[in-house]
Order: structure tokens, then C-alpha cells, then sequence
């Protein structure tokens, strides 16, 4: 059975009107703004996308959000061997006048190998006395590293950036605007970046005093958030989105996506009439200094419109960048497996390897149940990055460039830019145009019992997980039976309106079991998550058991519960497969 298929014609006309000529100018303007959320640079880029939009003729809104926000500004690190340098990332605590003085204690970090381990906590289980103290360690300033040692009683942090630059970032967890039950999981403490020279050199002051000052400002801003609408036959839609501000001019981080989205919306405006469904595309603000803050305000706004009505969602960060021709960490959920790999191999000819998408980028529909696929896309080559000293980043394309002053137009380039928008086109139109979408939960399914199977080799018997394992088996043979039914001939309207109707019902309950923690409007943290995360302390039993300690039997009764959940939703999913199975096969069995 083929499920990612579309007219053929439309199809070609579309990638036939591939080209980077708009796109291209708007790197040229938007490479003369450094825009940062709230400024008039990031207002003027939001205005330039609507001229654009305008004059194509795409129909958008502008929307005109107050968001919360934390802006760096300054900082050094001074002791006896001088004074250095210093960036501090997004809601670091400032520091008062004449900053924070204590001894630093150095905490060594494992290296980063890769994307995954950049939200990493890469610490041993035992730290040393840290409390009141200002801690080195090495890496980019997360919020996962920050929290472990806020929660260990340091007094500040200093992060050793790998190369010689300083990295700009964003260290709270709290996943977009904070609530009043989120606030209190703000940093708590100053945090400041270092280059990596100068990161050797105060590892020379270990154990005695140095002064860490922190400058940032922190609240309120308007911002403007840009979505085209571009409506086809009927009233569900696909999301593309991507964010437009910056590190300084973040030509690759993200000025390129954002060329991107534009160049979509001209492609797709231009053959509206033949889309089967709608089509959203929208440039966030917030990403960068409120914590993916304009995703998150539009899922909360428009979270029951999305619920009902949306597709699916392609996040576009990073595309296009200098000498990035291999597609070897690219992000999907599994169920768009199929149509993401057959979509690079036909557009760019290339072999993509998956990686599982991370909570991180602008997934902020994970809760809600959005089939979302891609984040960063195509990467330079890694003996390439190997031999050039490159070490892991979170974007344009794997180039040292990200988050700092060296990502400039140099980091974009055409060829690749073009062959990135073909990709996306092809993935865009198969979902908008398909009789049926192109989702195989049978990958889902096959994911989550690995998961499962990992969960119950953990908890080692001391929790009873058969009654999910049990659950997710009765879900694969009904889904069994259902492709089954779909492939043994055409579907009728009516009967294809059933199906896609149930793949988004899928979505809507697998996906937040397998990515999300809270309740279907809320926002898990911006930590990493393990998988079917509700199960995740399963991890924790044996550790409880061995110490003995007198916390194992209430963890062991809120396992039970999150257990349950999780097989619930399994039999939810399973009932309502067969509820469109059944007649399927009826139909099948009678033609």
C-alpha cells in the first residue's frame, strides 16, 4: 500500500517552481537586523515578511502578542588573572552592582557528541560540595545543567563553550510564557558563558574567589507573529512554521527557514486551487529569548482550532546552510516515517537517517497531539565537521556559526537552500493532497513497544505492566487489520473521511502519550523527556529497592496510576481503529 501519494501533475508543478530568488533577498534584509524579540528589528522583519506577503497577493494575519521575555545583555568573570569576557544566556539571574563574589569550584561535564546530548544533564550521580559557590563546568548553558546545580546550592555558574566563541542561549526550563505554577521553576541563580581559551585560564583560579557579573532585562514585550493563510478545498490545514528572531543576525539561525516559509508561501498561494486542504505558515517570535514563546502563545490561542482541524506540522530551523548535503539527523515522529524518508530520497536523492524529535525547537504542540516532523534538516557531512573541528550544535547545519556573531550570509547557501525547499514541498503537498494521510501508526506502535518492553526489563517485576503491554498488542492488531482493509482497494469518500478522521484522533492520543507529561493544554518543560514519559520513574525502582528506602511503595502506587493511563489510552486508540475497521472490512469482504 502506497499512502504518500498526490496528484502526480500538481505535484510536479509544484517543485517545478522551485527557486530561492525571494527567499534570497530576504536573507539580504533581514542580514542587516539583529532581531532580537521586542526590538524594532525583529518588528521590522515581521513587516518585511508581510510586504512580501502582500505583494504575492497571500492572504495573512498579524498577530500583536505581549510576551514575556529575557534579553542578555552583559557580562564578565574577573579574578586575580585578570578579567574576561563573558555572554550570559536568557533568564540568567542578574547579578547586583559589583556582581557576585564566592570561590569556584570546578565540575567536570562529558562532552556533547551529538544534538540528544546537548539537553543533556552530562554529569556523574555525585557532585562535589558546591553550595554558595560559583561552578565551572564545561558545555553550552542548558536548562538541564543549570537546574542540577541550582539544585545542588550553587551560588553561580560559568559554562566553558567548547570552541572560541561564546554561544548565546536560554537557560530557564519553563517551556513559553511562565504560569503562576511554572514561575518558581525560573534559574535562580547568575549564569554566564565563556569561550573555551578562557575557560583553561580560569580553571587556574579553581578554589579561590572570582566576581561573576550578569546583566539582563526581563518582562513584557510586544511582539508580531506573521501566518499566512492559504486555504485549499477544505478547512483542515497543515502548520509550517519556523522562528525569525535571532542571535545577533542569525543568517543560518533561523534568517534562512524564514526565506524558506516565504518561498512556500508564494509556491503554494500560486496552485491554491488545486490543495485538497489548507495550508498555515507562520514565522514565531520568542524563540530565543522567551523560550519558543510565540509557538507556544499560538498553541494556547489557538489550541482547540488545532485540536480539531490540523494535519500535521513541519517545524523548519537551519535549512539550506553551507555545504549541509546529508540528511543524518533529521527529526520525525514515527508515523511520518514513510513519507519524510520517501520525501528526502525523492528530492535530494538522499538516504535520511532519524533521529527521535528532542523537546526542544518550536514542538510546542506535542500535548495537543500534532504529528510533527523535521526541526533541522539537512547537515554537513560529519567527517567533513570531523576535519574541520566542528563540535555539536543546535543549528545551521551543523556550523560552529550558531548562536554567535559569525552567523552571517556566508553560512547560507543557494544550491542547498533550494534542494531543502524541494523537500519540503514534496512533504507538504503529500499530506495536503493525500486521499488518505500518510501516517503508518504501525511504526508508532512498533516504537512505543520497544519502549514498553525497556519498562518492564526496568521495573525488574516490581510493577505490573501487562495490562499496558497487553493494551499496545490489541492496538497493533487492530491497526493490522485496518492497512489491511485500506489496501485491499479504493476507499469511497465517505470511508476515506473515516479513516483521516481516525489518524487524527490517533495522533491526538498517541502522540502526547509518547512525548508529553501534562494534561493535553499544558507545556512539559524544556528538559529532555524520556520516552512514554508518564513511565519514566520506572528507571527509579530499582535504585529505591536497593537503598531501601521508604519512598519505593509510594512511587510503586503513582506508577500504577500513570500505568493505567497509559493502557487506557492504548484501549481508546484500539476501539477507535476497530470502530473504522469493522465496516472497512465488511465493505472489502462483500466487493
Amino acid at each position: 500500500m502506497t499512502l504518500a501519494a498526490g496528484p502526480e501533475a500538481l505535484e510536479a508543478d509544484l517543485l517545478g517552481a522551485v527557486s530561492f530568488d525571494a527567499g534570497w533577498t530576504l536573507l539580504e534584509r533581514f542580514s542587516t537586523l539583529v532581531r532580537e524579540s521586542g526590538s524594532a528589528d525583529e518588528h521590522a522583519a515581521a513587516e518585511y515578511i508581510a510586504a512580501e506577503l502582500s505583494r504575492m497577493g497571500v492572504p495573512f494575519e498579524m498577530h500583536e502578542p505581549d510576551l514575556y521575555l529575557s534579553l542578555p545583555r552583559e557580562s564578565a568573570v574577573g579574578w586575580r588573572g585578570g578579567t574576561i569576557r563573558a555572554k550570559p544566556p536568557s533568564f540568567a539571574v542578574p547579578t547586583p552592582n559589583g556582581g557576585l563574589e564566592a570561590e569556584l569550584v570546578y565540575v567536570p561535564a562529558a562532552a556533547a557528541t551529538g544534538q540528544r546530548d546537548l539537553f543533556a544533564k552530562r554529569l556523574g550521580d555525585d557532585l562535589p560540595d558546591i553550595a554558595g559557590k560559583i561552578v565551572l563546568s564545561e558545555g553550552y548553558a542548558m536548562p538541564g545543567m543549570v537546574s542540577a546545580f541550582e539544585e545542588a546550592g550553587a551560588a553561580g555558574q560559568i559554562f566553558i563553550n567548547p570552541g572560541k566563541n561564546i554561544h548565546w542561549g536560554i537557560c530557564t526550563p519553563i517551556w513559553g510564557t511562565p504560569t503562576t505554577r511554572s514561575l518558581s521553576s525560573k534559574p535562580s541563580t547568575p549564569v554566564a558563558a565563556v569561550n573555551n581559551p578562557d575557560g583553561e585560564r580560569l580553571k587556574a583560579a579553581v578554589g579561590e574567589h572570582v566576581r561573576l557579573e550578569v546583566r539582563t532585562e526581563e518582562g513584557w514585550l510586544p511582539c508580531k507573529l506573521p501566518v499566512a493563510h492559504i486555504a485549499g478545498a477544505s478547512d483542515e490545514f497543515m502548520l509550517v512554521h519556523g522562528h525569525y528572531d535571532s542571535w545577533d543576525v542569525g543568517i543560518g539561525d533561523n534568517a534562512v527557514g524564514d526565506a524558506t516559509l516565504l518561498e512556500l508561501a508564494r509556491i503554494f498561494h500560486e496552485q491554491a486551487g488545486g490543495l485538497k486542504r489548507s495550508l498555515r505558515i507562520a514565522w514565531w517570535p520568542a524563540h530565543s529569548t522567551g523560550r519558543y514563546g510565540g509557538s507556544t502563545w499560538y498553541a494556547d490561542t489557538h489550541a482547540l482550532e488545532l485540536r480539531k482541524r490540523c494535519v500535521g506540522a513541519i517545524n523548519i530551523d537551519s535549512p539550506g546552510c553551507w555545504h549541509a548535503t546529508e540528511y543524518d539527523d533529521v527529526m520525525w515522529m514515527a508515523e511520518a516515517g514513510p513519507l519524510c524518508a520517501r520525501a528526502i530520497a525523492d528530492t535530494a536523492g538522499k538516504t535520511a537517517k532519524r533521529l527521535r524529535p528532542l523537546r526542544a525547537g518550536d514542538y510546542s504542540f506535542n500535548q495537543i497531539g500534532l504529528t510533527s516532523f523535521y526541526m533541522l534538516l539537512s547537515n554537513i557531512p560529519a567527517d567533513e565537521r570531523e576535519a574541520l573541528g566542528f563540535y555539536p550544535t543546535g543549528g545551521c547545519g551543523g556550523n560552529i556559526a550558531w548562536h554567535t556573531e559569525d552567523d552571517v550570509m556566508d553560512v547560507a547557501e543557494r544550491a542547498n537552500l533550494e534542494r531543502d525547499l524541494s523537500v519540503y514541498v514534496a512533504s507538504i503537498v503529500r499530506v495536503l493532497n493525500a486521499r488518505v494521510l500518510p501516517y503508518d501508526f504501525r511504526e508508532t506502535v512498533a516504537e512505543l513497544a520497544g519502549f514498553v518492553d525497556g519498562y518492564v526489563e526496568a521495573a525488574e517485576g516490581r510493577l505490573d505492566l501487562r495490562a499496558v503491554r497487553s493494551e499496545l498488542d490489541g492496538l497493533a492488531d487492530a491497526l493490522g487489520a485496518l492497512y489491511s482493509a485500506i489496501g485491499r482497494g479504493d476507499l469511497d469518500g465517505a470511508e476515506a473521511d473515516a479513516v483521516n478522521e481516525l489518524f487524527l484522533e490517533l495522533s491526538r492520543i498517541l502522540v502526547p502519550i509518547g512525548y508529553a507529561e501534562g494534561g493535553r493544554f499544558e507545556h512539559d518543560p524544556a528538559l529532555p523527556r524520556t520516552p512514554i514519559p508518564r513511565l519514566a520513574r520506572v528507571g527509579e525502582l530499582a535504585g529505591l529497592a536497593e537503598a531501601g528506602s521508604e519512598l519505593l511503595p509510594f512511587l510503586l502506587n503513582e506508577l500504577r496510576r500513570d500505568a493505567n493511563h497509559v493502557a487506557n489510552a492504548f484501549f481508546e486508540a484500539a476501539r477507535a481503529v476497530r470502530r473504522v475497521e469493522a465496516p472497512l472490512t465488511a465493505s472489502a469482504s462483500a466487493g
